[in-house]
C-alpha cells in the first residue's frame, strides 16, 4: 500500500525530558490507525509534529512526500485534545468559519454528521457540555475531504453517549479511498473495533507496530488485552 505518512528516527525534547526517542513509522494511505499508549507516551507530541504545530528536535517526517508545513496543512485536518472552538459562536457559525477556510469542506457530509451527533445549529458552543463539544470538533474535521486526520484523545473525559456518537461519525465519515486517519488515545476498548493497525508508544519510542487483525488472529487476543500485557 502507498505510504502516506513517513516518520524516520524522530525525537523531541522538552528541556531535559525526551518526549519522543527514534521513533520510526509507516502508516499506509486508507487505514485507521491507533497511535496507543498510556498519558506521557508521546502521543500527542507526535500528531503535533506530524500536524506542523511543533518542531522536532531531529528526524525526519514525510506527508504525501512533502514536510510537514503550509503544503500539508492545506491536506490534513488536526484535532487537538483542547477545546479549540470559539465560545461566542453557535454550531453553524462554526460550521460556515471552518467551510471559510477550507475549500475541502463538504457541507453535505457536515449536515448528516450534525444530524448524527444531535447536534443544534442554533446551540451556542458556550452552553455545550464537554461531550457535545468534542462531537462538534469531530464533526469539523471529519466534513471535510482530508487526506490526513489526526485525533488526539477524542474521547477523553467524555459520557458513553457521546463516545457512541462520535465512533459511529469516525465510521459513517470514513472514505478509505481519499482519507487516513490517525487516533491517540488510551481508551483501547472503546476505539479498537475501528482500526486498522496499532502502534503502541511507551516512553517514547515506538514497542508495537501492526495491523489490527494480526494482532488478534497471530497473538490470541485482544488489541485491548495486548496493551495491558505490555504497557500496563
Amino acid at each position: 500500500m502507498e505510504a502516506l505518512v513517513e516518520v524516520k528516527n524522530l525525537a523531541k525534547r522538552f528541556g531535559r525530558r525526551w518526549a519522543l526517542e527514534e521513533v520510526n513509522l509507516t502508516v499506509p494511505r486508507g487505514v485507521i490507525c491507533g497511535v496507543l499508549g498510556v498519558n506521557g507516551a508521546g502521543k500527542s507530541t507526535l500528531l503535533r509534529i506530524l500536524a506542523g504545530v511543533q518542531r522536532p528536535t531531529r528526524g525526519e517526517i514525510r506527508i504525501m512526500g512533502s514536510r510537514p508545513g503550509r503544503i500539508t496543512k492545506a491536506h490534513l485536518a488536526f484535532v487537538p485534545e483542547i477545546d479549540h472552538l470559539y465560545p461566542w459562536m453557535d454550531v453553524q457559525e462554526a460550521m460556515d468559519f471552518t467551510a471559510s477556510f477550507y475549500q475541502d469542506f463538504n457541507r453535505e457530509r457536515a449536515a448528516e454528521l450534525q444530524s448524527l451527533m444531535q447536534l443544534e445549529p442554533s446551540a451556542c458552543i458556550s452552553t455545550l457540555s464537554r461531550g457535545f463539544r468534542a462531537r462538534l470538533k469531530l464533526l469539523l474535521a471529519m466534513s471535510r475531504d482530508a487526506a490526513l486526520i489526526l485525533l488526539d484523545e477524542p474521547l477523553s473525559g467524555i459520557d458513553p453517549i457521546s463516545c457512541r456518537k462520535i465512533i459511529a461519525a469516525i465510521i459513517q465519515a470514513y472514505r478509505p479511498a481519499h482519507s487516513t486517519i490517525l487516533i491517540a488515545t488510551h481508551l483501547i476498548g472503546e476505539i479498537e473495533p475501528v482500526l486498522d493497525r496499532v502502534v503502541f508508544l511507551h516512553r517514547g519510542r515506538v514497542v508495537l507496530d501492526e495491523e489490527a487483525e494480526v494482532v488478534r488472529a497471530a497473538r490470541g487476543r485482544s488489541v485491548e488485552d495486548l496493551f495491558r500485557e505490555v504497557l500496563a
